[in-house]
């Protein structure tokens, strides 16, 4: 790897005196080491960096602060008063050590000979942990700090906070680039931050009796003025930014740009309603990961660590090419540019760092139906780049004197050590470059004007701010709003009124229309003339104001319900989504035209139905009676699972007879069916549905009868049932049909049916038959079931017993009985799969968790002891076929997508680069370590039934579980759950070393060591 450096180094050896062997090899790996940290380049100073870079001919960058007034710089802001503070993430990537003090900090800088240089700093706020994220409030701060949401004032005038106060607490203090972040004050006066989706219960210790606020899979936006507080969609890691019309658009990591769609505030009264997401990629050059160009070559670890995977690749002739570089990989900051500096063609451009390739690349903006379309600036070439790899651009602000500022945390490597491979991280120090920090301004070479970083908007006078609302400068208009919305100034109302009637400025007349709502001084007159606005921007944005009028005001309401025809799509979408905020029926004449404008549209349709509530029916025979040709189906499945969901009887009974109109009923029946398993609805009485569902049943197309039996099994169904016991049974008949009938019994009380399906059990029935028995007694709450189910265990199939085990684990009595069983030998050890056993050991009761440690050898053992015990095996040759083998038996179900199911485990597509011993301690002590993303949740709802899965997606009123079972998802409403908790074990098991034994982890590991 060295030649150059092995031979210097024998030399040097063959000089030394003599000495022990191991003296002589701890030599040599420190030379070697010292030898490879000294193969990174050099950090530049400040004035050398300057040179590193290439950008537009449009600018040039100067150095406006550095080394020594700024450390680990990763977030910048002004004050109304021109003040500068710098969150210094000083402890990333990793925290202090238990019982050491927070590193990071927050800094007041200051330029006080005006050479456009800062030039004065003192320490604001200390020990503020990975802080990331500020946002200027009433004179002081809003600041992020996992696991925390602080505000910090300096009331003396020192330069220093001296109040210091929670605002939200819960957060977690998970990886430090998944923490909450970005706090951003939004046009419509909350203030929105990034949680990445991490799980939290985040409460505020100034409201003591509120329910917390449930943050898993969002993230997070509070009313600082009003003291409330929600679940935001999302979720975003770092980067967040709002383009001057209040759109979101947020970074994730690989996924350099995504779109809000969806806010979650509308999606809280439609729990039943399938919302397969709430945000979506908007880059046109590259999805899921948009190609780059850097001008610096990857770090020398990461070649290596390319080299490694592909020479595995290589020697198991996978003919695969792994990429070193030239895409996304670590996306940060994005952040639209708001200022009226630059020439025109870059205002409401978004410029995102790439931090791993020390570079900013620029997107346009372009509406694209509701959502948008961002496209690359320049072909082949970055806006910025630079030649210096310690350059790491991972934030922007949006400057009082209209340019763009760029924060550069300047480190030798960005990475979170989890990353990195043993072998290659030895010798990385993550925290060279703690030192030094630098902030950049970006500059027009032709500004359209001139203006400064002395605002002193503190002192500005009411009218003067309202008056400040029509500047083109984006950074004076917002935090002109944000002080009326400080001040809560009734002077200011009167102006902003005339502004509202008079201003040329659309961006002045929504900016004018939001500060009255957060003085509380907004008119329903007011808006009635804003919906007229011949801006379809000012539109849209008083349809969200209208909202609270919609019930009292009936001028206003008029006004919206004849907006469908609007010309504007996004006028539409908004309207869509604000006409769920009434409960007048009139609305549904609005809806129904909507949805007869944009039927294909899935965000239209999300919208509308997130809108429809407590009258799916009445809408969907509005519809159904505009249609010559029928519903959309895929509408219609949607509409099916709203009326599931809700099982009111006389809308079933409706809606069933009204599918019989359908060209493809079998749509609507499957969102009813979906619905009601969402509701856990059993044994319904719903009138005349047993002579509706007998139609669907005799139809000549198959996927209408599956329906109508899907359906049929959450009904009290008398002569149905008789049917579907008779056709159970009858072999003459096609097994779909049987497996139709059987799954139909569910419909029918336990006793009436529980002797059809032990005979079906105790036969030699085809596997399909038995799989369908095996899930119509999962449905029953009767004590004699798990000895129903495992009384033929024997003769079952392997698909069936993994069946019987998914049923078993659904209950904390039949968890019980399955380990009684396994005690007595009644079912084998060894049939028990990883993640059987990792629900067991998470049961509720701790004499049955005792048990299964008994019966699994578990109880006290130390996984470190049995890493060090097979250290052996590093020493064995491993087999890759051998190996293949193995892990597709016993470790794909988790870790390879299976069907339409995701993975439930990490993905392992770049387990190449780590080391045999790395490899080695992941699989026998799996628990040592659990992904955040990968934590199995147990969710035990009101009916006494568990689940657990990993947490796939949430939304107000339901949450998905990607299930640990072969049936795939299981989405619970919010409202049937009873409790639920993450476990702190692997789904992976810890005693797989007793089914691969030595050799088979040898393969194992030779397997993964060529990349999947």
């Amino acid at each position: 790897m060295f030649p150059k450096a092995n031979t210097a180094l024998r030399s040097a050896i063959s000089k030394l005196p003599p000495i022990g062997p191991w003296l002589v090899v701890a030599i040599a790996v420190a030379w070697i080491g010292c030898h490879q940290r000294q193969s990174e380049p050099a950090a530049l100073s400040p004035q050398d960096a300057l040179t590193s870079f290439r950008l537009s001919d449009d600018f040039r960058i100067e150095l406006f602060a550095c080394e020594p007034y700024v450390l680990s710089p990763v977030e910048m802001v002004f004050d109304e008063n021109g003040r500068i503070y710098v969150a210094e993430m000083l402890d990333y990537p990793e925290d202090p050590p238990p019982g050491k003090p927070a590193r990071s900090r927050i800094r007041l800088l200051e330029d006080r000979d005006g050479d456009g240089r800062v030039d004065h700093a003192v320490v604001f706020a200390d020990r503020v942990l990975e802080v990331s994220g500020l946002q200027p409030w009433k004179g002081g701060l809003i600041v992020t700090s996992a696991p925390d949401i602080l505000f910090m004032k300096d009331t003396n005038g020192d330069g220093q906070a001296d109040e210091r106060r929670v605002l939200y607490t819960g957060f977690p203090k998970v990886n430090p680039e998944a923490r909450i972040t970005n706090p951003r004050l939004a046009i419509d006066n909350w203030v929105y931050a990034s949680n990445t989706g991490s799980d939290g219960r985040i409460t505020s210790p100034d409201q003591a009796g509120h329910a917390p606020v449930l943050v898993r899979g969002a993230d997070f936006r509070f009313r600082p003025d009003r003291r409330t507080a929600e679940p935001a969609s999302g979720p975003a890691q770092f980067g967040s930014t709002f383009d001057d019309w209040g759109n979101r658009f947020i970074t994730q990591n690989t996924i350099h740009l995504r779109h809000v769609v969806l806010p979650m505030q509308y999606l809280d009264k439609s729990p039943f309603l399938d919302i397969p997401a709430v945000a979506q990629d908007i880059s046109d050059h590259g999805r899921p990961s948009s190609p780059i160009f850097p001008l610096t070559s990857p770090q020398a670890w990461r070649v290596e660590r390319t080299r490694l995977r592909q020479q595995r690749y290589d020697e198991n002739r996978l003919n695969r090419t792994e990429q070193v570089g030239g895409y996304f990989s670590a996306a940060s900051g994005s952040t639209i540019y708001s200022g009226d500096v630059f020439p025109k063609e870059y205002w409401g451009n978004i410029f995102t760092g790439e931090v791993n390739s020390n570079l900013v690349h620029r997107d346009i903006l372009r509406q694209d139906g509701v959502s948008f379309l961002a496209a690359r600036a320049k072909d082949g070439i970055e806006f910025l780049a630079s030649t210096d790899p310690w350059f790491r651009p991972c934030n922007f602000t949006n400057a009082p004197d209209g340019n763009l500022y760029v924060t550069d945390i300047y480190r030798l490597f960005i990475e979170t050590p989890e990353s990195i491979p043993e072998e290659l991280k030895k010798n990385m120090d993550f925290w060279a470059g703690d030192t030094m920090g630098r902030i950049y301004r970006i500059v027009s070479n032709k500004p359209l004007r001139r203006r400064d970083l002395k605002p002193q908007l503190g002192v500005a006078t009411t009218v003067e701010l309202v008056r400040l609302l029509e500047s083109t400068n984006g950074w004076h208009r917002q935090t002109a709003q944000r002080l009326l919305l400080e001040r809560q100034d009734p002077s200011a109302i009167p102006p902003l009124r005339e502004l509202v009637q008079k201003s040329r400025s659309s961006l002045a007349r929504i900016h004018a229309l939001w500060s009255l709502e957060g003085l509380s001084a907004l008119q329903a007159a007011q808006l009635g003339v804003a919906l007229r606005d011949v801006d379809p921007h000012l539109r849209e944005h008083a349809l969200r104001l209208s909202e609270p009028w919609l019930d009292s005001s009936e001028a206003l309401k008029r006004v919206v319900f004849d907006m469908a025809r609007d010309s504007d799509m996004r006028v539409q979408f908004q309207l869509a989504l604000t006409l769920g905020r009434t409960g007048d029926p009139q609305k549904l004449a609005t809806l129904v035209e909507l949805a007869s404008l944009r039927p294909v549209d899935p965000w239209f349709r999300t919208a509308i139905l997130s809108s429809v509530a407590e009258s799916a029916h009445a809408f969907y025979e509005q519809l159904r009676s505009r249609s010559r040709t029928g519903v959309n189906p895929e509408l219609l499945e949607q509409l099916g699972s709203v009326i599931g969901g809700k099982h009111d009887t006389a809308e079933m009974r409706r809606f069933l007879k009204a599918l019989a109109r359908e060209s493809s009923p079998e749509a609507g029946l499957r969102g009813l069916a979906r619905g009601l398993k969402l509701a856990a609805v059993r044994d319904l009485f719903v009138p005349e549905a047993q002579t509706y569902l007998s139609r669907f049943l005799n139809s000549s197309k198959e996927p209408v009868q599956a329906a109508a039996w899907e359906v049929a099994r959450h009904l009290r169904l008398g002569d149905l049932t008789r049917k579907a016991l008779a056709e159970a049974l009858s072999e003459p008949l096609p097994l779909a049909r049987r497996t139709f009938a059987i799954r139909a019994l569910q419909g029918g009380s336990f006793e009436a049916v529980s002797s059809v399906l032990r005979t079906v059990l105790d036969s030699p029935s085809a596997s399909i038959l038995k799989l369908a028995a095996i899930d119509t007694l999962s449905v029953f709450d009767h004590p004699t079931v798990p000895s129903i189910l495992m009384a033929p265990w024997k003769g079952y199939s392997p698909e069936a017993r993994q069946r019987v085990l998914t049923v078993l684990l659904r209950r904390r009595e039949w968890m019980a009985a399955l380990v009684s069983a396994l005690e007595d030998g009644n079912v084998e050890r060894a049939s028990v799969d990883a993640t059987v056993q990792a629900r067991l050991l998470d049961h509720p009761d701790p004499a049955v968790v005792d048990r299964a440690r008994k019966v699994f050898s578990r109880q006290g053992e130390d996984r470190s002891g049995i890493v060090a015990a097979y250290r052996d095996v590093l020493k064995l040759r491993g087999d890759v076929a051998h190996g293949k083998q193995a892990f597709e038996k016993t470790c794909a179900k988790c870790h390879l997508p299976q069907g339409e199911r995701a993975r439930l485990g990490p993905d392992l597509s770049g387990i190449s680069s780590k080391s045999k011993e790395e490899l080695l301690k992941s699989i026998l002590d799996p628990s040592a370590s659990i992904e955040p993303r990968f934590v199995n949740y147990i969710v035990i709802t009101k009916d006494g039934r568990m689940h657990d899965g990993i947490l796939g997606n949430e939304t107000p009123g339901a949450l998905t579980l990607r299930g640990t079972s072969d049936e795939g998802d299981t989405t619970l409403l919010r409202r049937n759950i009873a409790d639920i908790r993450a476990s702190t074990i692997s789904l992976m098991p810890d005693e797989i070393e007793k089914t691969l034994q030595r050799q088979g982890i040898a393969d194992v590991i030779a397997y993964l060591q060529g990349g999947l």
